[in-house]
């Protein structure tokens, strides 16, 4: 331990020296340094407007390749979706990381810090050795009591000496582990951090590719969303809503229709070949073409994807602080996360609703309905059909407050998940896949 002790010293007085060296030789002109500086700062402007302008054209090259096949489009978006959350789960668990490591670190130099007095005594110890070091036996027969005198003290004193010591160095090698692990934590979460902005570019560059090549009878949707707006401001509840909207507004009827219809279809078809139906049911997300539910809403238990990466804070049935139950769940999102749909089906509704926030209302058909709140915009039109894990969504920055985030006192999103049944709030969670196979193809 003396060694290493006198080592530091030695590597402080080296730093000091350079640092001495360092500021009395002659710096470059104020000008010239400045001018070099500008330089650097144009030239990594230079290269970050060619790399941004190099993302956009790769984007555009995709969108344009895929702009034309709804099922490949369906496809890329169902995958980078999925992408996106898996990278938002990612960057929380760093982030989590990040303050354990950050806490580890206060408290080992908290614990130093308390130790300051000793290491100056233990330092001094060592100096006062250094200069006047006990006598030798052998070198000084006629110095025989003091030698004595002073192996009884360096006895009494070194081990001690030698438990602080190795107590310091040890809690000094955690530091450095621990800040080496924090710089290492922050470079790989700045590396994602920008590769999820590349990702919700690309993102937002196909939605709009995906909305931009729907029916003209889809996009001239002004007259009908405000008279989606007009009922939902007359809707005393979200299933009043629902009934409103399916008979009140064109688009919602003829996705109620779509869904009555394809509720048909698909019990001909299980009538006819039962056997085909089975296998069709056991990967009812495999064809990113289909225009419909490939299974039955009630078959897809166990198989849903989550709408979007966070915690639950509430579930269905728990408290709801006013003396009721929770009708649905409460997700806490991360700002800005792309929420997906959880299952394929027709929006029956898109836009605001009283402290709801932006409302989407999915018909998954044989009377099911599954209803996302608390979004800041929506990416669907009311009629479109939407399959499971498509993006359909993105939340806001935590803001604006909702009543299920006012509900709760979160300071981040919160995401509300209802499903109905026959106008009947019911328990979403036996619908939900395990984490594993979260991951949907559309």
């Amino acid at each position: 331990m003396t060694t290493a002790f006198a080592c530091a010293l030695a590597a402080a007085a080296g730093a000091g020296a350079r640092a001495q060296n360092a500021a009395e030789a002659p710096s470059p002109p104020p000008r010239a340094e400045e001018l070099g500086g500008r330089r650097l700062e144009l030239r990594g402007m230079e290269d970050t407007l060619g790399a941004t302008q190099e993302q956009k054209a790769k984007i555009e090259a995709e969108v344009a390749a895929l702009g034309a096949d709804r099922a490949r489009l369906t496809s890329a978006l169902v995958d980078l979706a999925a992408k996106i959350d898996e990278r938002d789960r990612r960057i929380a668990e760093a982030e989590q990381r990040l303050d354990t490591l950050s806490g580890s670190e206060e408290a080992i130099r908290r614990s130093l810090a308390s130790r300051r007095a000793l290491i100056a005594e233990v330092l001094a110890a060592l100096q006062r050795m250094g200069r006047k070091p006990p006598p030798a036996l052998l070198v000084s027969p006629d110095d025989l009591l003091s030698a004595l005198r002073a192996s009884m003290l360096l006895g009494a004193v070194l081990p001690d000496m030698r438990a602080e010591t190795e107590a310091l160095a040890a809690d000094l090698s955690d530091l450095t582990r621990l800040r080496q692990s924090i710089a290492a934590e922050k470079e790989a979460l700045a590396a994602d951090r920008a590769r999820l902005g590349q990702d919700r570019e690309r993102l937002s560059a196909l939605i709009d590719a995906r909305q931009s090549a729907l029916s003209a009878a889809q996009q001239a949707l002004g007259a009908e969303n405000a008279r989606a707006a007009e009922l939902a401001r007359q809707a005393a509840s979200l299933k009043d809503l629902i009934a409103k909207m399916e008979s009140d507004v064109a688009a919602a009827a003829r996705a109620a229709e779509a869904a009555r219809q394809a509720d048909e279809a698909r019990k001909a078809a299980e009538a006819a070949s039962p056997e085909a139906q089975k296998k069709l049911a056991a990967a009812p997300f495999k064809d990113p073409a289909r225009l419909a539910p490939a299974t039955a809403f009630a078959n897809l238990k166990g198989m849903l994807p989550t709408p979007v990466a966070g915690t639950t804070q509430r579930g269905f049935g728990s408290p709801d602080g006013f003396g009721g139950v929770e009708k649905g769940t409460l997700i806490a999102a991360r700002p800005k996360a792309v929420v997906v749909s959880p299952t394929d089906g027709w929006a029956a509704y898109a836009g605001p609703y009283r402290s709801y926030g932006q409302v989407l209302i999915i018909n998954a058909g044989q009377g099911y309905y599954v209803i996302l709140a608390g979004m800041d915009r929506i990416n669907v039109n009311v009629g479109q059909f939407v399959a499971a894990g498509e993006p359909v969504a993105t939340m806001g920055d935590g803001a604006a407050k909702t009543a299920a985030a006012i509900a709760i006192g979160a300071a981040q999103p919160i995401l509300y998940i209802e499903f109905r049944k026959d106008g009947v709030a019911i328990d979403p969670s036996p619908w939900w896949a395990k984490p594993e196979l979260q991951r949907v193809r559309g």
